[in-house]
């Protein structure tokens, strides 16, 4: 078996783990820090929104020897507006002019033939209106709020309201951490973009419904047994599914990077930028929340049921007792480590307890 296998199946059987449950408030405070920042981004800077939400014309020359700085200076002194400019992958430009109506549009397309010295009727043009990326955002509103809906209705009944909760808030700290880096970054923001972010949802879940579903098989008759408090299973379950999560989040990025890094960056693919922008960050904030947010959120709202309190004091005083300390001793607020797992008998083998 390979280091990383097993390693795997230590974390699934507890004889190895990280504490991140224990640890959730630096994690919490790692996440605030970056949504603020994300949300100032946005405040400050904005989002530089393609010609689809803001009307404009999009100009495809043939291959020209031009570069692109000197391309995006005749198109900005023909049209008196900000010009985005790409080199394509066959070596043609796609000259992008926001705020442009038809007769603007033949206008700029005129001064482009000549500044690029190149047939008129070469230089292929496209016009958009305004209206139409304003449907595109509100159908996609439309789309992300039913899919909100649907995944709160939908763990609430497979698992429960406090899960729904936790995946909801991590969904959400995801979309905000993507939105935020487009603002950071000055990517457009384009059809590709919207498809992007609402794909990111899906992989985000799918994460966090993988640890839940661990969760919830471990903590089934929780009550019933004064081993483990609802937190050390928590921390248990999240580790146990931590290689798995690594593993199906590795496999997502290298594609997406492929499309980003060389589709995108070496190619001069437009349309692959937006998209695998969005993807790149979006998994990798999802594989994040889903173990860092979600769960400890979870173990958080669990905590406060008057039930698992208890359990919770019936443990941390079995465990005082165990070591002849009072109940309210070092180990009161927080119980054993968070990090469970078979625990060694005097001659050295590991034995199970029962509660």
């Amino acid at each position: 078996m390979s280091k990383l296998g097993d390693l795997g199946a230590r974390l699934h059987r507890g004889e190895v783990g990280y504490d991140f449950i224990g640890n959730r408030k630096i994690w919490y405070g790692l996440s605030i820090l970056i949504t603020i920042t994300a949300i100032a981004a946005l405040a400050v800077r904005g989002l530089n929104m393609g010609i689809e939400f803001q009307g404009g014309a999009v100009f495809t020359t043939p291959k020209s020897e031009i570069s692109v700085s000197q391309a995006q200076e005749y198109a900005e002194e023909a049209s008196g507006h900000d010009a985005i400019v790409q080199q394509l992958g066959n070596g043609s430009l796609r000259i992008q002019v926001g705020g442009l109506d038809t007769a603007q549009s033949d206008q700029v397309r005129s001064e482009l033939a000549k500044d690029l010295n190149v047939p008129e009727d070469k230089i292929a043009a496209e016009l958009v209106g305004p209206s139409w990326g304003e449907q595109i955002a509100n159908k996609a509103w439309t789309g992300l709020g039913v899919f909100m809906i649907l995944v709160v209705i939908y763990l609430a009944i497979a698992f429960e309201w406090r899960m729904a909760v936790a995946a909801l808030i991590a969904l959400i700290h995801d979309l905000t951490i993507t939105v935020g880096i487009y603002s950071l970054v000055g990517f457009e923001v384009t059809v590709g973009t919207v498809i992007g972010l609402l794909t990111i949802l899906g992989y985000s879940l799918y994460d966090t419904v993988v640890v839940f579903d661990s969760l919830k098989e471990q903590t089934k008759d929780i009550t019933k047994q004064t081993r483990f408090t609802y937190s050390e299973l928590a921390n248990r379950s999240i580790n146990g599914t931590l290689v798995r999560s690594i593993n199906t989040t590795v496999v997502a990025l290298l594609p997406v990077a492929g499309l980003l890094f060389i589709g995108g960056g070496v190619l001069g693919a437009g349309m692959l930028n937006d998209i695998s922008l969005s993807l790149f960050v979006g998994l990798a904030a999802g594989a994040y929340s889903s173990i860092f947010i979600a769960t400890p959120l979870v173990a958080d709202l669990k905590e406060r049921e008057p039930s698992i309190k208890a359990l919770k004091k019936r443990i941390v005083a079995k465990r005082a007792a165990a070591r002849d300390e009072p109940a309210d001793g070092p180990y009161a607020d927080e119980g054993e480590a968070a990090v469970v797992g078979p625990r060694a008998s005097r001659r050295g083998r590991p034995q199970e307890h029962r509660g």
